[in-house]
């Protein structure tokens, strides 16, 4: 697999993260079934989508990257539909991690 089949994937894994902590707070601590399935379904898929970019990336930089997006978005997209606070500190930190995934991105290998 080329780099930037494995940076897409990568990208879609940490996507999914977020769709797995939404669907996680949706499924009501998984006494909910549809939630329940979305949030199940989410983890095989993020679980399988990052193991195919780890045959192709460093673990250290996938994990980190992989997490950071899962973090970043599930704070802002928990915000817009939780009403979660976003202060100017979460903000920042939420800008840092982002910072933090783009200088991974462009280091070398």
């Amino acid at each position: 697999m080329s780099a930037g089949t494995a940076w897409i994937m990568l990208i879609a894994a940490g996507l999914i993260d977020v769709a797995w902590a939404l669907s996680m707070k949706l499924s009501n601590g998984y006494t909910r079934p549809g939630w329940t399935a979305v949030s199940l379904i989410a983890l095989g898929a993020f679980v399988w989508l990052l193991g195919r970019a780890l045959t192709a990336l460093p673990v250290g930089v996938a994990y980190a990257v992989w997490t950071g997006i899962g973090a970043a978005g599930t704070v802002l997209i928990g915000s817009m539909l939780f009403g979660e606070s976003l202060t100017p500190l979460k903000l920042g930190g939420v800008g840092l991690i982002v910072g933090g995934i783009v200088l991974l991105r462009s280091a070398p290998a």
